[in-house]
């Protein structure tokens, strides 16, 4: 037998068993009885033995196809369990999911996210790397990864906006006794800066005001670090001078120890991105993990 027909007539030889006949199995199937006659025929000539007796009420296995029988039906139920699941027709969100997610924001953010799909889909499996390096989302085998930035860089991946926030220039009441307040962001030269190291130019800060022509400052940076929750650690111990968007502040923006400098200038906006390879062929449980961002989450 050549093996590029080792299945043909499978699946009508396996629904003329299950039916009790030809007209049955073709009613299920679309076919018409002569079809579905001719397809078992040319089944027993490809395996030279007789499957069935038939009659002109009835069909019956004979012992050998009694065998066969049991064996195809089983290929048939591995086949559609196997399509099940990749393919969109089953909606139930199952098999592991890998996501990439930034430190700061997965801690204050998704933390309740996450929980909450997870209870909701007890199928799924959670791969989830926290991290705010860059990551390759199709060559290291993320189904999709989070992302903070104040705009993305072209990509042939699907972006889209979760979540956005401004972002804050602050201080410790410590620094400031100790090195004094700059009034303005051209006197940040003169003092020590603590910049986000995942950053192009973690050195160059955008400064925007109303009426005025837009600048940037070249900050002194005596500590780069790539990480938001210990940046603002560092300006609790008063190290430094940061910028850093809101999701890390939590109750810091409210404690009397830290000050928001530069207040009458713009707050720009850090926006968080879901990226993910396609929006065609998305399986249900990446589908139902973005929907789900995007209804917890809040894009102002």
């Amino acid at each position: 037998m050549n093996n590029n027909q080792l299945f043909d007539g499978i699946l009508i030889f396996v629904q003329v068993v299950k039916s009790g006949g030809f007209g049955a199995a073709a009613q299920t199937l679309g076919h018409s009885s002569s079809h579905v006659s001719k397809e078992v025929i040319k089944l027993e000539s490809r395996l030279g033995l007789r499957l069935l007796n038939r009659t002109t009420r009835s069909v019956a296995l004979t012992p050998e196809g009694e065998a066969y029988f049991q064996q195809c039906e089983q290929l048939v139920i591995d086949a559609q369990s196997a399509l099940s699941l990749v393919t969109q027709n089953d909606e139930i969100p199952r098999g592991a999911l890998k996501i990439s997610c930034p430190i700061g924001f997965s801690h204050d953010h998704l933390k309740p996210v996450i929980a909450k799909y997870m209870q909701q889909y007890p199928n799924v499996s959670l791969e989830w790397d926290v991290s705010d390096k860059r990551i390759d989302v199709i060559g290291d085998g993320f189904d999709l990864a989070v992302r903070a930035a104040p705009t993305l860089d072209e990509s042939s991946l699907i972006c889209k906006r979760i979540y956005s926030c401004p972002t804050y220039i602050v201080a410790s009441k410590s620094y400031i006794s100790k090195y004094g307040k700059p009034y303005h962001p051209r006197e940040l030269v003169n003092h020590n800066a603590i910049c986000y190291s995942n950053l192009k130019m973690p050195g160059r800060w955008e400064f925007e005001k109303q009426g005025e022509k837009p600048f940037s400052v070249d900050v002194k940076q005596r500590i780069k670090c790539n990480n938001g929750h210990m940046e603002l650690a560092m300006v609790k111990a008063g190290l430094g001078i940061c910028r850093l968007p809101e999701f890390f502040m939590g109750d810091a923006l409210t404690n009397d120890d830290i000050e928001v400098l530069f207040a009458d200038y713009t707050h720009p906006t850090v926006n968080v991105y879901v990226i993910y390879p396609s929006r065609k062929h998305l399986s249900p449980k990446v589908r139902r993990f973005i929907d789900m961002l995007s209804e917890e989450l809040t894009v102002s």
